[in-house]
């Protein structure tokens, strides 16, 4: 067990061990005084309240001591509690009753984070000699727009050192936050080329998200990255693009978008981005930009072959070469099937023919990603403001990025697990380090870069 959760536990102890003898106690004192004042048992009160008062004084030192020995420490180790619990923790805190439920909550959430990293950890320890992600070439995780790799805040959360627990090389992007379709492709056809000449491993497996995707499909067809990818999945990945992005685009005045556009790019730019493009980049996530991008990209089969697949979509767990969930009673939850709408080519896909020997995709696995965010109040900020707009325009939607835009690739698979919950775009990403009732999103990756091990990659 970690420190982080040994400490946890520590401090989940404490805190019940204050809740079950700040209740005994207290009943205990209570019921002496009621019989020093009613019936003078089991002495009179002149002659027992120093005794009870002594008392009194040191159950009320004692809890004090346990009580913060407890809520400090998980108030400093633990990652689930988030913002919203600790805020409420210590507005609550001094109100009687509310406190107790307050109380409640946070050993109630802790517990179970306890729990679960606990079952991870121990299916981690056992397979650690299977190194079930060790793939023949390395992971290149691929950022999606407005955020950039950093050490400080890595863009993946916890997946990059659950995967290199597990076996698996990870490299980054590491391109800019904000740039046109064609310019990070050439960024990232550029960055692989640097990877495969420096380490020798030939190829590299994409796991790109969002824009990424776009990025990277562009990198194989128009820059030839293709030569040095063995895999490409792209999760979450607007390939038909945003229809509600088409439609703020057309209400907001072009002087709020420039004075917009122009201090993001001041503020990219002071943070390493070298010629950040806010506004090239939202006009390619655009319903009618997209339709331009997959006519450069000219991969309309794999497009094709997305729409039929999202009409038969795989789950976790199913066969079809996707992952296999471990065995009931570890620490992955049950991910079930739903309807999928289907979806049909449309004026913003362009439909090719069959792959052929000069297909700049033509032996590389080819797979995408989605999933549903069930409502808006189950998102953070600002996803949850961004889902009722998405489902206005396109239908179901992760917050940002619609079903019917998701496929594309030999598979498709849609998450949406059983719960009121649902998968954000963010949460595909484990942006917020949130254990969500239903999905692993650490142990969905392990999986995932599992099967590219299966199939020799």
């Amino acid at each position: 067990m970690t420190g982080r959760i040994s400490a946890c536990r520590f401090g989940v102890v404490m805190l019940r061990i204050f809740w079950w003898t700040t209740l005994v106690l207290g009943l205990a004192l209570a019921v002496t005084l009621a019989t020093l004042l009613t019936v003078s048992w089991p002495t009179s009160w002149g002659d027992g309240w120093p005794a009870w008062t002594i008392a009194l004084v040191l159950v009320f030192l004692i809890e004090s001591v346990v009580f913060w020995t407890g809520i400090i420490t998980v108030y400093l180790t633990s990652v689930q509690l988030g913002l919203k619990i600790r805020v409420i923790g210590i507005l609550c805190g001094w109100i009687p009753i509310a406190n107790l439920v307050a109380l409640h909550l946070i050993i109630r959430t802790v517990a179970e984070e306890v729990r679960f990293e606990s079952a991870k950890e121990r299916l981690d320890r056992s397979r650690a000699a299977a190194r079930v992600c060790a793939t023949r070439y390395p992971v290149l995780l691929v950022h999606g727009v407005f955020f950039r790799d950093t050490k400080a805040l890595n863009y993946w959360g916890r997946v990059p050192a659950e995967l290199e627990r597990n076996g698996a090389t990870i490299y980054y992007g590491e391109h800019q936050s904000a740039a046109s379709v064609a310019d990070s492709a050439q960024e990232l056809t550029a960055r692989i080329r640097g990877i495969v000449e420096t380490t020798g491993c030939g190829k590299v497996n994409v796991i790109a998200h969002s824009k990424g995707g776009l990025d990277m499909r562009y990198a194989i067809a128009r820059c030839g990255a293709g030569r040095w990818v063995a895999s490409l999945t792209t999760i979450n990945t607007p390939h038909r693009g945003c229809g509600f992005a088409d439609y703020l685009l057309t209400k907001i005045p072009a002087g709020v978008q420039r004075r917009v556009a122009s201090a993001y790019n001041a503020a990219a730019s002071h943070l390493g981005d070298k010629q950040p493009d806010f506004m090239a980049a939202v006009h390619d996530l655009t319903q009618s930009g997209c339709a331009r991008l997959n006519g450069e990209i000219g991969d309309g089969a794999l497009l094709a072959q997305g729409a039929a697949a999202a009409a038969r979509p795989t789950f976790p767990g199913t066969p079809a070469g996707t992952p296999t969930w471990p065995a009931p009673g570890t620490a992955v939850p049950q991910v079930v099937p739903t309807a999928v709408t289907p979806v049909t080519p449309s004026s913003s896909m362009t439909v090719g023919s069959a792959a052929s020997h000069d297909d700049p995709f033509a032996g590389i696995v080819c797979r995408s990603v989605g999933s549903k965010l069930a409502h808006a109040t189950t998102g953070k900020f600002p996803l949850n403001f961004t889902y009722p707009l998405v489902k206005w325009f396109d239908g179901p939607n992760d917050g940002l990025v619609s079903l019917p835009s998701f496929p594309w690739g030999e598979s498709f698979t849609w998450l949406e697990p059983n719960g009121v919950r649902g998968i954000s775009h963010a949460d595909m990403i484990d942006l917020n380090r949130e254990n969500i009732p239903g999905f692993d999103v650490r142990e969905f990756y392990v999986q995932l870069v599992a099967d590219l091990k299966r199939r020799g990659l």
